[in-house]
């Protein structure tokens, strides 16, 4: 397992193995990939994009010239092209914050996003500023899944638009992915939510990944985490919901608008690696990891790739 974050801040490049050494992916002769023996799964994912298309104005105090779509959708492209075997996720509020979504609301963040070629997406807190109705018409241009498991719209307009995981194959490794979101109550208008039940997202995170590992033989499981990445009081965030979890391999998360230096491992319940990760906002940092597995789909050796660029 592993991670690169790549923000606006100072260049930075360093890799380790979890536990130490610094031999990385030399651990792995490169005939192994090209014959097939190894699979290397390429995850790259953003959060709290907040309709940043476009970078910041060159005039702008802290991010002059930095950010935005067009940046990163280059660098997904590139890393495309060295590995096919690519997932794209987003950990929400991909809506609000620039005058795109003013004008177009959300539906061209989705149109461009699925032009991206995204995978899977989750749900925040500002996907919820204009109401259901808006968040229903934006997602019609979403090709690719939006993923709540602890937000349940059954007995809203939503109630088919939304999934509780979603389950693909990328070279041969099968990949479950689930997603929770923030409690909406004081943070969101009920009139925007609507009857929009909020389920207890540790519950939910326990009953997603079990299904996942369990009933569905899932490779590698990620939770797409629009919780947090943590605070000083006892709320839910992605550092303490980690170690509870017990088949989770990546939580990639946001709200928090966190930039990361390097993915933070911890152990989970069952004593093995579990990777928490998130890339800032705006556009300004697209979080990469990296998993190597065998033919059959077990999960090798974790290796840590760090940097920042």
């Amino acid at each position: 397992m592993g991670g690169f974050i790549m923000s606006n801040r100072r260049t930075f490049l360093k890799q380790s193995v979890i536990g130490g050494g610094a031999l990385a992916f030399g651990l792995f002769p490169s005939e192994l990939f090209a014959s097939g023996e190894l699979v290397k799964l390429t995850v790259m994912h953003t959060n709290d994009l907040h309709c940043h298309l476009d970078p910041f104005p060159e005039d702008h105090t802290e991010f002059p010239g930095k950010g935005g779509m067009t940046r990163i959708a280059s660098m997904i492209n590139q890393a495309r092209k060295e590995n096919p075997n690519l997932l794209l996720l987003d950990a929400g509020d991909m809506f609000q914050g620039t005058p795109y979504f003013n004008y177009f609301k959300g539906d061209l963040i989705l149109k461009v996003m699925s032009k991206m070629g995204y995978n899977a997406g989750t749900i925040g807190n500002h996907e919820f500023d204009n109401g259901l109705n808006d968040i229903l018409s934006a997602f019609k241009f979403a090709n690719f899944p939006i993923i709540s498991s602890n937000y349940n719209f059954s007995d809203t307009i939503l109630a088919d638009m939304v999934a509780p995981y979603h389950i693909l194959k990328k070279g041969g490794v099968k990949i479950g992915i689930y997603g929770l979101g923030i409690e909406l109550a004081g943070l969101v208008g009920k009139l925007n939510y609507g009857n929009t039940q909020y389920l207890d997202p540790l519950e939910m995170a326990l009953k997603m990944e079990l299904i996942l590992k369990k009933e569905h033989s899932c490779d590698l499981v990620i939770c797409l985490s629009h919780l947090g990445y943590s605070y000083e009081h006892d709320k839910i965030s992605d550092l303490t919901l980690a170690p509870l979890t017990s088949y989770t391999d990546l939580i990639a998360g946001g709200h928090t608008h966190t930039f990361l230096e390097k993915p933070v491992v911890l152990k989970n319940a069952a004593g093995k690696p579990i990777i928490v990760n998130q890339a800032g906002w705006a556009a300004l940092a697209l979080g990469k990891i990296e998993f190597i597995f065998d033919r059959s789909g077990k999960l090798k050796e974790p290796v840590v790739i760090t940097g920042n660029l």
